[in-house]
């Protein structure tokens, strides 16, 4: 055990020599939290405020209160260089077939394939549907029939949902990227302690020691999963700050970051670091160059990014959610969300991380005895 101590002593003091590489890799771990609040507030202000649309109203005369009901709902012509690219055109019997009691043309030209404008378009089409609505209901008024005979269902929601609950939903989010931040905080010391040793001509010199390969492995796994966890608390701490300046109660939830998350996200969070910090060394150790881990590494990484992704959006089917990192989150975001936490699907998935962990650790400490693997040839 002093050994292994002293060896991951030796890994932690070579890594903190390079400033630049350690923070390369607590980068993410303090920006990501702060721009997913940064674009939180940025979503909930337009919500909340939507902006006011400008368009081109082709023949407004004709329609004098649908061009009234659409400038209640920010829907006005505007200032000319302010519009979008929307033209709302009315068709020249408009009023004599709102007159008549027959359906009125109105003709809307946009380019729906335009990302930008699709938000646009799908709000005019709203506001639209809303005035048809009123119109309708005014006619069946004026015939004395109640508009409630062309509603014969009436449909009561009751939403179960608490404030806890809805916030977890946008919590998923966030949670995805701490649970990423484990797999990137310790990516470049994975690298830099085996692709790079070996570029260096030190990871044989430190193999020629009267040490065994085992304890090699150990410290080197121990060295990069204390950097992951690192990542992962400064996520946590910058979190629960950061997001206690995002205005929820405007959307009429709440999202907290309470003690006991923190606490078990750290529980869970160990064995996806521990898993992470082997992945990262093995497959690091497999590449013939410092460059070529890099490559190899970026590509890795996609798995447990989708099965983040797969947890956080709830699209994953029922079999991904007892695999690694998919049935930690699964766990995480059923407690964010108040509900009882599947516990034997998170014992299940965090004894297969810790299954594959020390799997990849017996390749490594076999594939070190390899002059192939020691000298990349």
């Amino acid at each position: 055990m002093n050994t292994i101590i002293a060896m991951v002593r030796k890994e932690l003091i070579d890594a903190a020599r390079d400033k630049r590489s350690v923070m390369a890799g607590l980068y993410y771990a303090i920006g990501a939290p702060l721009m997913m609040c940064g674009m939180f507030m940025l979503l909930i202000g337009q919500i909340t405020s939507p902006e006011a649309l400008n368009i081109t109203i082709t023949h407004g005369e004709r329609a004098p209160d649908l061009v009234k009901f659409l400038a209640s709902d920010d829907i006005s012509q505007g200032d000319k260089a302010d519009r979008k690219e929307i033209e709302l055109i009315i068709s020249q019997d408009y009023a004599s077939n709102m007159a008549k009691s027959r359906a009125a043309e109105l003709t809307l030209i946009a380019d729906n394939s335009n990302e930008k404008l699709q938000s646009s378009i799908r709000r005019i089409e709203k506001s639209l549907q809303q005035y048809s609505a009123e119109m309708g209901s005014l006619r069946l008024i004026a015939r004395g029939i109640d508009p409630k005979v062309v509603q014969p269902i009436k449909v009561t929601i009751e939403d179960q949902a608490t404030s806890d609950s809805k916030g977890g939903m946008i919590l998923g989010i966030a949670i995805f990227m701490m649970v990423y931040a484990v797999f990137i905080s310790g990516m470049n010391l994975a690298i830099d302690t085996s692709a790079g040793e070996r570029e260096r001509n030190s990871l044989a010199l430190l193999l020629s020691h009267p040490v065994s390969t085992r304890d090699i492995v150990l410290a080197k796994v121990t060295a990069v999963t204390i950097f992951a966890m690192l990542g992962l608390i400064l996520t946590l701490i910058i979190s629960k700050i950061a997001y206690g300046f995002v205005p929820w109660q405007e959307l009429g939830f709440s999202v907290n970051i309470t003690p006991d998350f923190i606490g078990l996200m750290l529980v869970i969070g160990l064995p996806i670091a521990l898993m992470a910090a082997s992945l990262q060394l093995f497959v690091s150790f497999m590449a013939k160059s410092f460059k070529e881990a890099q490559s190899y590494l970026t590509i890795v990484l996609i798995v447990p990014m989708m099965l983040s992704m797969a947890a956080s959006y709830n699209i994953a089917p029922d079999t991904l959610q007892w695999l690694p990192v998919s049935g930690q989150m699964q766990a995480l975001i059923a407690f964010i969300k108040g509900k009882e936490i599947p516990q034997m699907q998170l014992l299940l998935s965090s004894a297969t991380t810790l299954a594959i962990t020390l799997a990849l650790m017996f390749g490594m400490e076999r594939s070190l005895k390899s002059e192939k693997i020691v000298f990349g040839l």
